[in-house]
């Protein structure tokens, strides 16, 4: 007991505090895009998703995007990428950047922030991801990230669970596991599509083999990202609880 209490003194407090004042992504991390008419075209060009549109109404689909950064290297005077990790959104429509402000996240209702506001508990399901997604959420449950401090929880079994995350470009192999475990949760409940493949298929968007979310399965939350950073992950979270604003 003597040992255990003297490596904590020694380490100290590791948990990073969140949200931090001036807190950005790292040096190579890609968050919200800047987005210019001049160079557009090269830029959507560039994209190997097609998430750049640049017609009449010029825009970056953050629902489509990966971060891979190709059009900000073909087109730097059309796209640039800050390092402002706030991506999420509450409406697919609110993913795309252009000429207006970044609409972020909104949180739930008064009466849903009243029961999930201090404890909400998540059952995550990999519908076909790679696991990077499934890795940047549960980092989320280390030390440094301390995801259990804001009453946040991963749990097992869906009938436990206020919201399901969901990541991967639901295949359809997991459609119906999808679909049973969205039907085992209790009501009132959320769903929030994490990653560019549950938001939009990601690289897989148009195969055979992926189907997305259901249309009739609501979702509250979209995380946009490949994978999403933890800070956006987390600032998501939070920012549907009504945690931060």
């Amino acid at each position: 007991m003597i040992k255990a209490l003297l490596a904590r003194v020694r380490q100290g407090y590791r948990t990073m505090e969140f949200p931090a004042p001036g807190l950005k992504l790292p040096h190579r991390g890609l968050g919200v895009p800047v987005i210019r008419s001049r160079g557009l075209e090269r830029a959507a060009a560039a994209c190997p998703y097609g998430a750049i549109s640049a017609g009449t109404e010029p825009g970056l689909d953050l629902g489509r995007c990966v971060f891979c950064g190709a059009c900000a290297a073909a087109a730097p005077e059309a796209v640039e990428f800050t390092r402002d990790y706030k991506v999420c959104a509450s409406s697919r429509g609110d993913l795309t950047v252009g000429r207006r402000d970044y609409q972020r996240a909104a949180a739930l209702g008064a009466e849903l922030r009243g029961m999930f506001g201090r404890s909400f508990r998540l059952r995550q399901i990999s519908a076909g991801g790679c696991g990077a997604c499934e890795a940047d959420c549960n980092v989320l449950q280390t030390l440094a990230w301390d995801l259990g401090r804001f009453g946040i929880q991963f749990v097992a079994s869906p009938r436990h669970a206020d919201g399901l995350l969901v990541t991967g470009p639901v295949t359809k192999n997991m459609e119906l596991a999808l679909r049973k475990t969205y039907e085992a949760m209790p009501a009132p409940k959320v769903v929030i599509a994490c990653g560019a493949c549950a938001i939009g298929g990601g690289p897989y968007a148009g195969h055979e083999e992926c189907v997305g979310l259901p249309a009739d399965i609501p979702v509250s939350l979209y995380i946009p990202g490949c994978p999403p950073h933890p800070m956006s992950i987390l600032d998501g979270l939070l920012r549907l609880i009504g945690r931060i604003d």
